[in-house]
């Protein structure tokens, strides 16, 4: 007759492996939810009694890059901050990135507003790497009545 014996130990150090694992797991996410984070550029949305105002940090992005969309309550804005290439690289000097912490790429923030807006009269402002976009409350709103069928 085999008989197998197990250590207590045994399962003690499994779960402790187990737990290493989640952790090691979760501080990843982590870090992956900070970097993404880090990408989406801050804005502040203030309302005030005919306007909704939204402020948007985009340091370092050309105004040409940017795109403002508008539907009936809700606004999506664009940008985008392209990598600065040399302007004439140097056969001899050769440059290598040592530290590079600036952020490059697409950026895309949506914003729903509790009311509706008045598309044909918003107005954006892009200063200092700052963009003011001003979406003016509509002040019509249309009710549509259906006929049933039937």
């Amino acid at each position: 007759m085999l008989t197998l014996r197990q250590s207590p130990f045994h399962l003690l150090r499994s779960d402790l492996l187990e737990a290493d694992l989640f952790k090691s797991l979760e501080r990843q996410v982590e870090s992956a939810d900070m970097q993404k984070a880090d990408r989406v550029p801050a804005a502040e949305v203030h309302e005030t009694d005919d306007a909704y105002v939204i402020a948007l940090e985009l340091p370092g992005v050309d105004k040409s890059s940017i795109d403002v969309k508008a539907t009936d309550r809700s606004l999506v804005i664009n940008a985008e901050r392209r990598q600065e290439s040399p302007e004439r690289p140097s056969p001899v000097a050769k440059q290598t990135s040592l530290i590079s912490e600036f952020r490059y790429g697409t950026w895309n923030r949506s914003f729903r507003f509790p009311s509706g807006i008045n598309r044909e009269s918003l107005q954006a402002h892009y200063r200092d790497g700052l963009l003011t976009v001003t979406a003016p409350k509509a002040q019509n709103l249309t009710t549509v009545q259906v006929q049933v069928a039937g």
